[in-house]
Protein backbone atom coordinates (compact mmCIF):
# COMPACT_ATOMS: atom_id res chain seq x y z
CA UNK A 1 0.00 0.00 0.00
CA UNK A 2 2.27 2.28 1.26
CA UNK A 3 4.53 1.24 -2.38
CA UNK A 4 1.40 2.39 -4.50
CA UNK A 5 1.05 5.74 -2.50
CA UNK A 6 4.53 6.89 -2.82
CA UNK A 7 4.24 5.80 -6.54
CA UNK A 8 1.34 8.29 -6.96
CA UNK A 9 2.59 11.09 -5.24
CA UNK A 10 6.21 10.60 -7.50
CA UNK A 11 4.07 10.92 -10.30
CA UNK A 12 1.55 13.59 -9.25
CA UNK A 13 4.76 15.53 -8.48
CA UNK A 14 6.25 15.18 -12.20
CA UNK A 15 3.47 15.80 -13.71
CA UNK A 16 2.94 19.16 -12.07
CA UNK A 17 6.95 19.62 -12.98
CA UNK A 18 5.93 19.20 -16.59
CA UNK A 19 3.08 21.51 -16.63
CA UNK A 20 5.31 23.83 -15.13
CA UNK A 21 8.05 24.23 -17.66
CA UNK A 22 5.18 24.35 -20.20
CA UNK A 23 3.47 27.27 -18.78
CA UNK A 24 7.08 28.93 -17.54
CA UNK A 25 8.69 28.65 -21.32
CA UNK A 26 6.63 31.07 -23.08
CA UNK A 27 7.22 33.26 -20.67
CA UNK A 28 10.94 32.78 -21.27
CA UNK A 29 10.47 33.03 -24.62
CA UNK A 30 8.37 36.56 -24.02
CA UNK A 31 11.29 38.18 -22.31
CA UNK A 32 13.92 37.56 -24.88
CA UNK A 33 12.18 39.61 -27.16
CA UNK A 34 11.87 42.41 -25.06
CA UNK A 35 14.37 45.64 -26.60
CA UNK A 36 17.49 46.10 -25.46
CA UNK A 37 16.53 49.78 -25.54
CA UNK A 38 16.86 50.89 -21.42
CA UNK A 39 15.81 54.41 -20.93
CA UNK A 40 16.96 55.93 -17.46
CA UNK A 41 13.90 57.76 -15.19
CA UNK A 42 14.59 61.49 -17.51
CA UNK A 43 13.94 59.77 -20.75
CA UNK A 44 17.66 59.54 -21.40
CA UNK A 45 19.33 56.14 -23.28
CA UNK A 46 21.78 54.12 -22.07
CA UNK A 47 24.55 53.21 -23.88
CA UNK A 48 23.83 49.53 -25.29
CA UNK A 49 25.84 46.67 -24.14
CA UNK A 50 27.12 43.51 -25.96
CA UNK A 51 26.52 45.32 -29.55
CA UNK A 52 29.45 44.32 -31.07
CA UNK A 53 28.32 40.35 -30.82
CA UNK A 54 25.18 41.94 -32.62
CA UNK A 55 25.01 41.30 -36.71
CA UNK A 56 27.01 43.86 -38.28
CA UNK A 57 25.25 44.54 -41.62
CA UNK A 58 27.37 46.96 -43.24
CA UNK A 59 30.80 49.08 -42.93
CA UNK A 60 30.41 52.46 -45.20
CA UNK A 61 33.41 54.80 -45.33
CA UNK A 62 33.41 58.37 -46.33
CA UNK A 63 36.90 59.70 -45.98
CA UNK A 64 37.47 63.42 -45.74
CA UNK A 65 40.12 62.58 -48.51
CA UNK A 66 37.35 62.40 -50.52
CA UNK A 67 35.17 65.04 -49.41
CA UNK A 68 37.36 68.02 -49.51
CA UNK A 69 38.65 67.40 -45.87
CA UNK A 70 35.07 68.07 -44.96
CA UNK A 71 33.17 64.95 -44.50
CA UNK A 72 30.45 64.86 -42.24
CA UNK A 73 31.04 61.25 -40.98
CA UNK A 74 34.94 60.84 -41.70
CA UNK A 75 35.29 57.65 -40.31
CA UNK A 76 33.76 54.07 -40.87
CA UNK A 77 30.72 53.49 -39.38
CA UNK A 78 30.09 49.41 -38.23
CA UNK A 79 26.11 49.22 -37.84
CA UNK A 80 25.32 46.05 -35.65
CA UNK A 81 21.79 44.68 -35.34
CA UNK A 82 20.34 42.26 -33.19
CA UNK A 83 20.06 38.92 -35.33
CA UNK A 84 16.46 38.33 -34.01
CA UNK A 85 15.45 42.31 -35.39
CA UNK A 86 17.89 40.90 -38.21
CA UNK A 87 15.55 37.81 -39.02
CA UNK A 88 12.31 40.08 -39.00
CA UNK A 89 13.55 42.33 -41.53
CA UNK A 90 14.31 39.50 -43.61
CA UNK A 91 10.83 38.28 -43.18
CA UNK A 92 8.85 41.48 -43.42
CA UNK A 93 10.86 44.22 -44.92
CA UNK A 94 10.28 45.91 -41.38
CA UNK A 95 11.96 45.72 -37.98
CA UNK A 96 10.08 45.33 -35.00
CA UNK A 97 9.09 47.41 -32.56
CA UNK A 98 11.93 47.99 -29.87
CA UNK A 99 14.81 47.73 -32.46
CA UNK A 100 18.20 49.07 -31.79
CA UNK A 101 20.87 50.08 -34.18
CA UNK A 102 24.25 50.73 -33.38
CA UNK A 103 26.54 52.20 -35.25
CA UNK A 104 29.74 52.97 -34.16
CA UNK A 105 32.70 54.99 -35.70
CA UNK A 106 36.47 54.26 -36.21
CA UNK A 107 38.72 56.21 -37.80
CA UNK A 108 41.01 55.02 -40.50
CA UNK A 109 44.04 53.69 -39.60
CA UNK A 110 47.04 56.10 -39.55
CA UNK A 111 47.34 57.93 -42.81
CA UNK A 112 50.27 58.38 -45.34
CA UNK A 113 48.98 59.85 -48.15
CA UNK A 114 47.19 62.86 -49.03
CA UNK A 115 43.45 61.35 -49.31
CA UNK A 116 43.89 59.50 -46.39
CA UNK A 117 44.72 55.76 -47.41
CA UNK A 118 47.60 53.93 -46.17
CA UNK A 119 49.82 51.01 -48.03
CA UNK A 120 49.51 47.77 -46.44
CA UNK A 121 50.47 44.25 -48.14
CA UNK A 122 47.29 43.57 -49.71
CA UNK A 123 47.50 47.06 -51.17
CA UNK A 124 46.84 50.59 -50.61
CA UNK A 125 43.54 51.48 -48.82
CA UNK A 126 41.47 52.42 -46.04
CA UNK A 127 41.98 50.45 -43.08
CA UNK A 128 40.28 50.18 -39.46
CA UNK A 129 41.49 52.37 -36.92
CA UNK A 130 40.64 53.92 -33.76
CA UNK A 131 37.21 53.56 -31.91
CA UNK A 132 35.89 57.35 -32.34
CA UNK A 133 32.39 57.28 -31.70
CA UNK A 134 29.09 55.74 -31.40
CA UNK A 135 25.42 56.53 -32.62
CA UNK A 136 21.96 54.69 -31.60
CA UNK A 137 18.90 54.25 -33.22
CA UNK A 138 15.56 52.71 -31.41
CA UNK A 139 12.42 51.96 -33.33
CA UNK A 140 9.34 52.78 -30.67
CA UNK A 141 6.54 54.33 -32.40
CA UNK A 142 5.09 55.59 -29.32
CA UNK A 143 7.89 57.42 -27.93
CA UNK A 144 9.33 59.04 -31.42
CA UNK A 145 6.12 59.57 -33.03
CA UNK A 146 7.05 62.87 -34.43
CA UNK A 147 10.19 61.28 -35.92
CA UNK A 148 8.39 58.77 -37.97
CA UNK A 149 9.05 56.06 -34.80
CA UNK A 150 12.60 56.19 -34.67
CA UNK A 151 14.59 57.84 -32.06
CA UNK A 152 18.41 58.82 -32.29
CA UNK A 153 21.04 59.29 -29.91
CA UNK A 154 24.48 60.28 -29.64
CA UNK A 155 27.08 58.94 -27.36
CA UNK A 156 30.15 60.97 -28.08
CA UNK A 157 32.10 61.22 -31.69
CA UNK A 158 35.32 60.49 -29.83
CA UNK A 159 38.02 57.94 -28.74
CA UNK A 160 36.69 55.89 -25.83
CA UNK A 161 35.29 55.94 -23.22
CA UNK A 162 31.62 57.08 -24.39
CA UNK A 163 28.69 59.06 -22.35
CA UNK A 164 27.36 56.27 -20.19
CA UNK A 165 23.75 58.06 -20.82
CA UNK A 166 22.44 60.22 -23.78
CA UNK A 167 19.31 62.14 -24.50
CA UNK A 168 17.31 62.28 -28.10
CA UNK A 169 19.10 64.01 -30.58
CA UNK A 170 17.45 67.02 -32.35
CA UNK A 171 15.42 66.54 -35.53
CA UNK A 172 17.96 68.93 -37.21
CA UNK A 173 20.59 66.95 -36.26
CA UNK A 174 19.97 63.30 -37.31
CA UNK A 175 16.54 62.45 -37.68
CA UNK A 176 15.86 64.74 -40.62
CA UNK A 177 18.56 63.73 -42.70
CA UNK A 178 16.62 59.86 -42.40
CA UNK A 179 13.31 61.39 -42.75
CA UNK A 180 14.08 63.44 -46.17
CA UNK A 181 16.50 60.36 -47.54
CA UNK A 182 15.40 57.03 -46.33
CA UNK A 183 11.93 57.40 -44.87
CA UNK A 184 10.43 54.55 -46.96
CA UNK A 185 12.86 51.94 -46.33
CA UNK A 186 12.18 52.04 -42.19
CA UNK A 187 14.83 55.16 -41.63
CA UNK A 188 17.30 52.61 -42.40
CA UNK A 189 20.39 53.06 -44.78
CA UNK A 190 19.14 49.50 -46.29
CA UNK A 191 20.91 50.69 -49.72
CA UNK A 192 24.21 49.93 -47.82
CA UNK A 193 23.90 46.74 -46.12
CA UNK A 194 23.69 44.14 -48.30
CA UNK A 195 22.50 41.42 -46.01
CA UNK A 196 19.33 43.38 -45.21
CA UNK A 197 19.06 44.82 -48.91
CA UNK A 198 19.72 41.94 -51.02
CA UNK A 199 18.15 39.13 -48.61
CA UNK A 200 20.19 36.27 -49.58
CA UNK A 201 20.15 35.21 -45.73
CA UNK A 202 23.05 34.51 -43.91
Amino acid sequence: MQKHLLAIIVGLGLAASAVYLLVAKPVVAAQSEKSSAVFDSDGKLELPTGFRAWVIVGAPLTPNGLNDGKANFPEYHHVYVEKKNVDAYLKTGEFPEGTVIVKELTRVLNPTFPDGSRKEPSGRGYFNGEYNGIDVTVKDSQRFAKTNGWGFFTFGHHPLPYAASAAEKPVTECAGCHLANVAATDMTWIQFYPLLRDKKGY
